[in-house]
This record gives structure tokens, C-alpha cells and sequence, in this order.
């Protein structure tokens, strides 16, 4: 339920206002260098502070509690914990009478029996992706020749980020974006048909993240407006190099060596001020309700380091598939 990949295989777990959140990384190479140092540079660009986003704020210092041992991975299980420390719970007492529109929290009680952890979304927390950027500063380190960038492509439905922002702070409301990944360097060969190919895996862990609403891979839906022959790519060498990348690098579920390239759709936070009318369970009335505490304008501004670390545990697992990786020398 809270796993995914099959050699470099993740475990996600905690609650946005237990003890901790953390990750599980099974099948990480033995040799590999890793210390505090190495999760910086991601994690800082995943935190809060910036306009736009949550003013709850984190050390998100890494406790890198087995699988290394002198600097380097054992071979062993990897358990990476991150400490709860700026909670309010008390912001969330109402949301058991009403549960915010958009989130998990009706769903989670129906599901669970009422015996899940509510406060700040409990284990359905946007929180929780620090953990996966965790996993993905592991993977990057193993994809030494493949390089991710995950951009902001739009805030709102205007490129300048500052300009979508806001409309949103006019509307006293939230607002969603597009984050567009790209990658290069894959070899040609990664994914299976069917049930395993690149694009179902990549879109699978896409959607751990919260609030992501929609994928597209290359030139994605637009794909549907244009003749075979233009849409086609031309193959240009024995490397595989096309004239044109309308497949976004993969073609019948397998990476062509093309740049990789796909775009995600993010919703508006759904923790909003303006009022809404919703259910009160407790009363079986709708209400007027308005969500309090701590939260993001704009989800999107912190999505893109999280894009690019479930892709590259992806693309890890895949290229350890292939056997493309093996002991760190």
C-alpha cells in the first residue's frame, strides 16, 4: 500500500503531525557515498518560505538511522527519518465535524473507521513528500550520466509565475499549475510493454504526489489534433537521435534515448480560505466553512524537486532492472 519499485524499492511512512515521517529505500548498490550533506540542496528547495507557500516551516534535517555505515551504503535497507516539530494541531479539531472539500479527510474516515490520524492531513499530507524527495537525492546519486529538471511552466494559466500568484492573492483563494519534467542521458531500452512501460511506471509514482491531477508525455494530448504524419519522429542515426520528439522519449512503453519529456497538472491547494458550503457529518447539514491554519497558495511552486525525485527512483529502478547500475567501485 505505501511501497513502490521492485530492486530500488521505496516505503513511505508518518503522519504531518506524529512523531516523524520517513522513508524505506530497499536495493540501493552497496558503496554508494552518502551523508546529511548530500539531501541539502533538494530539501531546501522543497521547503516552505517563499510567496505562495505554507508558513509552516521545518528543519527537515535528514537522520539517516541504518544502511550507511563510513560514509558509504551498505547494501542494507536505508531508513531516513524527518522530526515533527512546527505543528498546530489544534487547526484541525473542526475538520471532524467537516471535512474540507477537496482533501482526503471524508474519504479517510469512511475507509479507516474514524481511527486515521486527521491533523494536517494525517498520512495523506503533502508533508510526506519530503520523504520522496529523500529517496530521490539517493537515486540521483546513482544516475550519474542522466540529468533531471523538472521547471514551472505556468502558474494559474500565465507564465509569469508572479502574475498567476496574484490573481489568486486578488481572489483570497488557491491556485494550481503545470510542472513540466525533462530528462537526459537514459540509454535506449528502459520499460516493457503493456503493464511496465516507462510512461505507466513514471505516472504511477507521479501520482503519489498529492494534488497532481494529470500527466502528458511529449507533445500529450495535442497529439489528438494532429495527422500521423506529422506527429511521427523521424529516426535520424543508429543512436536512436530523432528529427522530432512528439513521443517525448519513449516509444511502445520503452525510452528511445530522446529526451524524456512530460508535463503534470496541479491542482489548486484545496485548503482554501474562501467559504464554501460543505457537510457537517455530525449535524448531516450543509454549512458555510472556511479552511484555518497553514497552507499553501499555490502548491505547484514546491512540486518541481519532488517531480524530478519520484522520477529518478523510478529510472533508478529501471536501469537496475536492466543492470545497467551495479556495487558502487
Amino acid at each position: 500500500m505505501n511501497s513502490f519499485g521492485r530492486i530500488f524499492r521505496v516505503s513511505i511512512f508518518g503522519e504531518s503531525h506524529g512523531e516523524c515521517v520517513g522513508i524505506n529505500i530497499d536495493g540501493c548498490p552497496a558503496g554508494l557515498p552518502l551523508s546529511v550533506d548530500d539531501f541539502t540542496t533538494d530539501i531546501d528547495r522543497r521547503k516552505a518560505g517563499a510567496k505562495g507557500t505554507t508558513p509552516r516551516k521545518e528543519a527537515d534535517l535528514p537522520k539517516i538511522m541504518n544502511g550507511v555505515y563510513n560514509g558509504k551504503t551498505t547494501g542494507a535497507p536505508i531508513t531516513i527519518l524527518f522530526d515533527n516539530t512546527n505543528t498546530r494541531s489544534g487547526d484541525y479539531e473542526k475538520q471532524r465535524a467537516v471535512p474540507r472539500p477537496g482533501h482526503a479527510d471524508f474519504v479517510a474516515t469512511k475507509k479507516f473507521g474514524g481511527f486515521e490520524d486527521y491533523r494536517g492531513g494525517g498520512h495523506f499530507s503533502g508533508r510526506l513528500t519530503v520523504c520522496l524527495v529523500a529517496a530521490g537525492v539517493v537515486a540521483k546519486k546513482l544516475l550519474t550520466e542522466i540529468n533531471i529538471t523538472a521547471t514551472i511552466l505556468e502558474i494559474g494559466g500565465e507564465a509569469n509565475t508572479e502574475v498567476g500568484l496574484q490573481k489568486a492573492i486578488d481572489a483570497k483563494d488557491t491556485i494550481g499549475g503545470i510542472v513540466e519534467c525533462k530528462v537526459n542521458g537514459l540509454p535506449i531500452g528502459l520499460g516493457e510493454p503493456f503493464f511496465d512501460s516507462a510512461e505507466s511506471l513514471i505516472g504511477h509514482a507521479v501520482f503519489a504526489i498529492p494534488a497532481v491531477r494529470g500527466i502528458e508525455f511529449g507533445t500529450g494530448f495535442a497529439a489528438a489534433r494532429m495527422f500521423g504524419s506529422e506527429h511521427n519522429d523521424a529516426i535520424e542515426n543508429s543512436n536512436g537521435k530523432t528529427v522530432t520528439n512528439h513521443a517525448g522519449g519513449v516509444v511502445g512503453g520503452i525510452t528511445n534515448s530522446n529526451e524524456l519529456v512530460f508535463r503534470i497538472a496541479i491542482k489548486p491547494t484545496s485548503s482554501t480560505p474562501k467559504i464554501q458550503h460543505t457537510l457537517n457529518v455530525e449535524t448531516g447539514e450543509t454549512e458555510d466553512f472556511s479552511v484555518k491554519g497553514r497552507h499553501d497558495l499555490c502548491i505547484a511552486l514546491r512540486v518541481p524537486v519532488v517531480l524530478e525525485a519520484v522520477t529518478a527512483f523510478v529510472l533508478a529502478d529501471l536501469m537496475l532492472l536492466e543492470q545497467r547500475i551495479g556495487r558502487i567501485v
